[in-house]
């Protein structure tokens, strides 16, 4: 699927046959670790806190449920976890001096300490096929008993990791050469493993497999169960990416080997940074790129201490501007594409094309609102884990001071989730430096948001709004007990959070209500805006050039609702009002007959048949469609 190094090294020779080069596109904040692929995610499942690579994702070992503390959530299951067990999708294998499980794709690793379960099953059985004597059978029961003696998963002190590792390999290698080495105990060991793996419709015979699942460094669940109780930090709600803290100097040297070493040899020129505000610290991170560069390439630095170009995928919100201080080229383009958009709006007529919308589909969406729900709406469906975390460590320090201990903790929660509800950005960037101020930018969009959500919900005291507010504003308690080390944690998760819910709010779900013109329903975009002025954009990029002459110029990215042409054809619309409003009528009334009942009411809707309309209008002619793309459209076009 991505070609060999071979396929790489020619097409970067090609490249540089033509004078060009190769900007590669980078993801620091996550990692896949879908169907067993991830040694390092291996590792953790295997060995928990223990493991070497416990630190490098963000995981909350300690998590408000306590049946998950010192494991890791895996919403892997497509049903019930008893459900799921008791159909034998959940199985006990043995290869080459380890056990694992199997769920379908998924390989899961053993904690060795657990072994015993496993070996120790029907032991009478073994004793009396074997002689006392048999060296294979003293060798059997001393590996019993040395892994009785190995660390558990929750060791953390060097020492002890150190020591698990290396008798955990000992007592592999141990294994694999007895049931190598004797028949009967292969034999014994694997009819344990098919009596273990139960029957189905006896649900009795899975009890000691329960127990030992139950026994790992990591809970299996139903995947729904993930948007209530995950624990470590996902790429927006997705369980198979999980966050790694690239804000840790090991973590940034170990996961980027690769892009080094095609740095160092020229093969790639820049990079393009993914997500850059699910970061911890974007502006740090920034940084530690460019002193890499200048440390080991061999190019000059810039005034600005840039010595690699870097563009990072930000989306800047109404009257947001990249910050001066990142040492980066600019943007991935977004708010370019956005604001060339806007000039083939004929913004005369967006009284008209709002009427037309409106009277169409019988409703007067307000787009604020809309972006207020639909964020609402994601904090308490997908991401409801996160915010509910959120709120207890908020409680937890609301509990230190005897000004806010009596804020309960259904009260913090509902505060928190409001101030991101009214969050007019996608993230601040207070940074965790104890003697860093925060910006006069951060510090107005937190007081806007915690004014907009106080207005929203008068029934909830002021007095929580304004604790949460001194928190991010770093505004200090009157407390001992809260100093910035204690109040940092909070303050660098609520960053990281309100990014993904913006992102899942506007971009995934009120991108797909609000169909006004969906030309204008695209990353960076701002739908509520209906055209701008010539010199708008002049002045743009005049301060563009000023500012950032290198970032990108991007009119379509894999991002990209709909490309320019599409785009393009749907623009028109809003030059011709009356057109519009003319066939919108006539093709509504022509399909009312295809419309049918679906859970009591007529689908589609009229919002999604205004869609319709503009997508078919932004795909015309059909005829630019091949034969074998043409059913694919349709079928997208039907859902």
């Amino acid at each position: 699927e991505i070609g060999t190094e071979a396929d790489f090294q020619a097409f970067i020779q090609a490249l540089h046959q033509h004078g060009m080069g190769q900007i590669l596109d980078v993801v620091p904040n996550h990692m896949g670790i879908a169907a067993s692929t991830n040694l390092w995610w291996q590792d953790v499942l295997e060995n928990g806190p223990s493991s070497h690579y416990a630190t490098f994702f963000d995981i909350d070992w300690t998590p408000v449920k306590p049946e998950l503390e010192n494991k890791v959530l895996l919403p892997i299951l497509g049903d019930q976890y008893g459900i799921v067990l008791e159909n034998q999708e959940i199985t006990l294998h043995y290869d080459d001096g380890q056990f694992f499980l199997t769920y379908y794709e998924n390989r899961l690793p053993i904690d060795p300490c657990t072994w015993s379960t496993i070996l120790t099953f029907r032991h009478d059985t073994l004793n009396q096929i074997l002689e006392n004597s048999d060296p294979h059978l003293h060798e059997y029961q001393s590996i019993i008993t040395a892994l009785s003696h190995l660390p558990a998963r929750t060791e953390t002190e060097a020492e002890r990791v150190a020591e698990r590792y290396r008798e955990k390999e000992v007592i592999r290698r141990r294994l694999s050469t007895v049931i190598a080495d004797n028949s009967t105990i292969r034999d014994f060991l694997l009819e344990n493993i098919r009596l273990l793996n139960g029957m189905k419709d006896s649900p009795r015979t899975f009890d000691v497999l329960d127990r030992l699942v139950s026994h790992q460094a990591y809970r299996l669940a139903y995947w729904r169960v993930a948007a209530e109780e995950i624990n470590y930090r996902r790429f927006f709600d997705i369980n198979q990416l999980a966050a790694i803290r690239m804000e840790q100097p090991e973590v940034f040297q170990a996961a980027h080997q690769k892009i080094f070493e095609l740095l160092t040899t020229g093969a790639v020129n820049g990079l393009r940074i993914d997500h850059v505000d699910g970061l911890y610290n974007p502006r740090a991170f920034l940084a530690q790129w460019q002193q890499w560069a200048a440390e080991h390439l061999e190019v000059q630095t810039d005034a600005q201490g840039r010595s690699l170009y870097l563009l990072v995928e930000k989306i800047l919100g109404t009257e947001e501007r990249l910050t001066s201080d990142w040492l980066c080229h600019g943007t991935t383009g977004y708010d370019y594409l956005a604001l060339v958009n806007q000039l083939f709006i004929q913004e005369t007529h967006q009284r008209q094309i709002e009427q037309i919308y409106n009277r169409f589909t019988k409703q007067s969406l307000q787009y604020d609102d809309l972006i207020y729900d639909c964020k609402n709406l994601i904090m308490t469906s997908s991401m409801s884990g996160e915010i509910n975390a959120l709120g207890h460590q908020l409680n937890v320090l609301s509990e230190r001071n005897r000004r806010s201990r009596d804020f309960t903790l259904n009260s913090l929660i509902h505060a928190i989730r409001e101030i991101i509800a009214c969050f007019p950005v996608y993230r601040t960037y207070i940074g965790p430096d104890p003697l860093e101020g925060v910006l006069d930018r951060d510090r107005a969009y937190i007081r806007l948001a915690v004014a907009r959500a106080k207005r929203r919900n008068p029934a909830i005291s002021n007095l929580v709004f304004d604790f949460i507010r001194d928190l991010l504003l770093r505004i200090p308690q009157n407390s001992p007990d809260l100093d910035w080390e204690v109040i940092r944690p909070f303050v660098m998760k609520f960053q990281q959070t309100t990014s993904p819910v913006t992102a899942k709010g506007v971009e995934d779900t009120a991108f797909y209500c609000y169909n006004r013109l969906t030309s204008l329903n695209e990353v960076g975009g701002e739908p509520q805006h209906f055209g701008i002025p010539l010199s708008t954009f002049h002045q743009y990029m005049q301060d563009r050039a000023t500012q950032w002459p290198a970032s990108l110029s991007s009119t379509s990215t894999h991002d990209t609702k709909r490309s320019e042409d599409v785009r393009a054809r749907i623009n028109v619309l809003s030059e011709i009002p009356k057109e519009w409003r003319q066939h919108l009528r006539t093709w509504n009334r022509l399909n009312k007959k295809a419309k049918h009942k679906l859970n009591d009411q007529l689908a589609p809707s009229l919002n999604e048949e205004y869609l319709i309309y503009q997508t078919l209008l932004g795909a015309w002619p059909s005829e630019g469609l091949s034969e074998a793309a043409q059913p694919q459209f349709l079928g997208r076009m039907q859902g």
